[in-house]
C-alpha cells in the first residue's frame, strides 16, 4: 500500500486523520533521509578506500538493494515500477562487477555524491524547515485560540472583536502554513522517484566507461537502461503536470478554502471544546467531533493538536436536541447545549467561532437557521457531441495533418487564447459549418488550431470519456498485465455511447498520426497522453488524489493510441450519423 494522499481541504479541518497521514509521509521523508545520508557516505567509502573496494561496493549494493520506493497512491505506473525496482537491478549490477574485480571510477563524487547531497539539503531539508514552521504555527494557533476562547463575554464589543479579528489573522496564518508543509511534503516525495535515482543512473553509468572488464555486462544493462531512462523522462513530465496543478489547487484552496472543501461523509465535523464536570470542578476538553445528519450521530475524539495525540477515550452518542446558550448563561462565548437520547443531561460544547457555531446549530437542527446541504451546479458547456462538434473536430484534425504534422511541440504550444477563443465562435457558428476544412482554417497558425480542438473538448458538459467509467479506466491502467490492461480499457471504450466513441476513434487515428511523425514533431506516444490525459478523463471532483491519478489517465490515452487500429476494427465508422 502506498502513501495516502494529503488533501490540501484536511489542513482547515486538522483532524486526527489528517495528522496520521501527515506523520506517515515525515516517516517516510526521514527514511529517505537517512537512507540517502547512508548512501552518500557509502560512496565516498568506495571513491577514496581502493584497498577497502569490494566490501563497499558489496555494502553499497546491499543497501540498494534494501531500500524500497513507497509511492502516493494505490498503485503505480509501469514507469514507477520500472524505476522503483531500479535499485535491486542496480545492486545486481555492482555485485556482478565486484566478481569482475574492476577497479572504481576515479569521478564518481561529481556524479553521484553531489546529486544527492543537493537533493538531501535542498528539499529534504527544505521539508524539515517546512515541518518546524508547521509545528511552531501549530502551537502558537492554539495557544491563542485557547486563550481567546477563555475570554469573558462581560468584556467590551470592541475588545471581543478586536480578539476574534486577531484570532482570525492567526487561524489564517496557520491554514496558509499548513498548505504550504502538506504541498512540500508531497513534492519531495514525488521528486525522489527522479531526482534521486537519476544520479545512480549517471554513476553506474560511468563505471561501465572506466571498467574493461565491464563491456560485457554493460551491453546486458543496455535494455533495462534504457527502459529506465524513458520511465525517469515520462515520471518527470508526468510529474510536472501533476505538481502544477496540485499547486494551482493549493492557490484556490488560499484563496476560497471554503468553496473547495472535500466531500465528507459527515453532515459536520470540526473540533470543540466540551463541558466536563470533575471532582475539582468544570473543565473544558478539546474534541475533535463529527455529526451524521441520517443517524443523528455524534462522535467525540478528545483531541490534542499540539502534542498529536489522544486524550482519552472515544465517545459517541445519538443527537436529542440542539438549543444555543444564551450570552448571559455561561462565561463562555459561543456555546450551546446538546441533549442525546443513549446519555443523561446536557452536554455543553464551545465552537471556534459565532460563524462555526451557526453551522454546528444548522447541522443538528438547533434553533439557528436550517442546515442546507451543498449542491453542485455545474453550469452546461455549449460544445456538444453533435453534427457541428463532430464538424469542428474534423476542420482542426484536417487543418493539422495537412499543415502542420512535423510542428515540433504539437498539442504541447499554447495558441494566444483570445485568438483561439475567436476561432472558436468561428467553427461553432452554425452558418460556417457547411464550410470545407480548407476554407475555414486555412488562416490560421497551427497552435491556434490545436488549441481550439482541445479546448472544445474541455468545454464539453462531461469528459468525452465520461465520468461515470472514469475510475473504471483508471483501475483497468493499474492492471499489472499488458495485455489485460489493453483488454479492459478496449471493452470499456465499447460500453461508451456511440457518438463519443466515434469522436474517440477519430481522435486516436489522428494522434496515432501525430505520434508516427514524432522524430518531427518530438510528440511521442507518453507526451500526447501527458497532454489528453487530463482532458479526456478530466476528474469530476478536483482532489490531490484525482491529481495524483492523472498518471494513469495519461496510461490510458497512451493505450488508446497503440491499439487505435484494434479498436477500430472492433467499432462502427467513425463518422457521426
Amino acid at each position: 500500500m502506498g502513501l495516502p494522499a494529503l488533501e490540501f481541504s484536511d489542513c482547515c479541518l486538522d483532524s486526527p486523520q489528517f495528522r496520521e497521514r501527515l506523520k506517515s509521509h515525515e516517516a517516510e521523508l526521514d527514511k529517505t533521509n537517512k537512507f540517502i545520508k547512508e548512501l552518500i557516505k557509502d560512496g565516498k567509502t568506495l571513491v577514496a578506500a581502493l584497498k577497502n573496494l569490494s566490501s563497499a561496493k558489496r555494502k553499497f549494493a546491499d543497501s540498494l538493494n534494501e531500500f524500497k520506493f513507497r509511492c502516493i497512491g494505490d498503485a503505480e505506473t509501469d514507469d514507477e515500477i520500472c524505476i522503483a525496482k531500479s535499485l535491486q537491478e542496480f545492486a545486481t549490477v555492482l555485485r556482478n562487477l565486484e566478481d569482475e574485480r574492476m577497479r572504481m571510477i576515479e569521478n564518481a563524487g561529481e556524479v553521484l555524491i553531489t546529486p544527492l547531497e543537493k537533493f538531501r539539503k535542498e528539499q529534504i531539508g527544505a521539508a524539515k524547515d517546512a515541518k518546524k514552521k508547521y509545528d511552531k504555527e501549530t502551537e502558537k494557533y492554539c495557544g491563542v485560540l485557547e486563550k481567546h476562547l477563555n475570554l469573558s463575554s462581560k468584556k467590551k464589543e470592541s475588545q471581543l472583536q478586536e480578539a476574534d479579528s486577531q484570532v482570525d489573522l492567526v487561524r489564517q496564518h496557520f491554514y496558509e502554513v499548513s498548505l504550504e508543509y502538506v504541498f512540500k511534503v508531497q513534492e519531495v516525495q514525488e521528486r525522489k522517484m527522479f531526482e534521486f535515482v537519476e544520479p545512480l543512473l549517471a554513476f553506474l553509468q560511468g563505471l561501465f566507461t572506466f571498467y574493461h572488464h565491464g563491456y560485457e555486462l554493460a551491453k546486458d544493462f543496455s535494455d533495462f537502461k534504457t527502459e529506465l531512462t524513458i520511465s525517469i523522462q515520462n515520471t518527470r513530465n508526468r510529474f510536472e503536470g501533476t505538481r502544477s496543478e496540485v499547486e494551482s489547487l493549493m492557490k484556490k484552496m488560499k484563496e476560497n478554502p471554503h468553496e473547495h472543501k472535500n466531500i465528507s461523509p459527515y453532515t459536520m465535523e470540526g473540533y470543540l471544546y466540551v463541558q466536563e464536570k470533575r471532582h475539582f470542578g468544570t473543565s473544558w476538553v478539546k474534541h475533535y467531533c463529527t455529526y451524521q445528519r441520517e443517524s443523528k450521530r455524534i462522535t467525540m475524539v478528545p483531541f490534542d493538536q499540539k502534542s498529536g495525540g489522544k486524550g482519552g477515550e472515544d465517545e459517541a452518542v445519538t443527537l436529542k436536541s440542539c438549543t444555543r446558550r444564551k450570552t448571559d448563561s455561561i462565561e463562555k462565548r459561543f456555546c450551546f447545549d446538546v441533549e442525546a437520547v443513549d446519555r443523561p443531561g446536557v452536554i455543553t460544547m464551545q465552537a471556534l467561532s459565532e460563524e462555526d457555531r451557526r453551522l454546528w446549530m444548522e447541522a443538528m437542527d438547533g434553533r439557528e437557521p436550517v442546515y442546507n446541504s451543498n449542491k453542485d451546479n455545474q453550469s452546461e458547456g455549449t460544445a456538444q457531441l453533435d453534427n457541428i462538434g463532430f464538424s469542428i473536430i474534423r476542420k482542426c484534425i484536417h487543418a493539422v495533418e495537412t499543415r502542420g504534422i512535423n510542428e515540433q511541440g504539437l498539442y504541447r504550444i499554447v495558441g494566444v487564447n483570445s485568438r483561439v477563443q475567436k476561432l472558436l465562435s468561428i467553427l461553432m457558428d452554425p452558418k460556417t459549418a457547411s464550410e470545407t476544412e480548407t476554407e475555414i482554417c486555412a488562416e490560421w497558425e497551427i497552435k491556434t488550431i490545436t488549441s481550439a480542438l482541445k479546448n472544445y473538448l474541455r468545454m464539453l458538459p462531461g469528459p468525452l470519456m465520461m465520468y461515470q467509467f472514469q475510475r473504471s479506466f483508471i483501475k483497468a491502467a493499474k492492471l499489472e498485465n499488458q495485455e489485460s490492461r489493453i483488454s479492459e480499457i478496449h471493452n470499456l471504450v465499447h460500453r461508451l455511447p456511440e457518438k463519443n466513441r466515434q469522436m474517440l476513434q477519430m481522435l486516436m487515428n489522428h494522434l496515432a498520426n501525430v505520434a508516427a511523425n514524432h522524430k518531427q514533431n518530438l510528440m511521442t506516444v507518453a507526451n500526447l497522453g501527458v497532454v489528453f490525459g487530463p482532458t479526456l478523463l478530466r476528474p469530476q471532483e478536483e482532489t490531490v488524489a484525482a491529481i495524483m491519478d492523472i498518471k494513469f489517465q495519461n496510461i490510458v490515452i497512451e493505450i488508446l493510441i497503440e491499439n487505435h487500429e484494434k479498436r477500430r476494427r472492433g467499432t462502427v465508422s467513425s463518422t457521426p450519423v
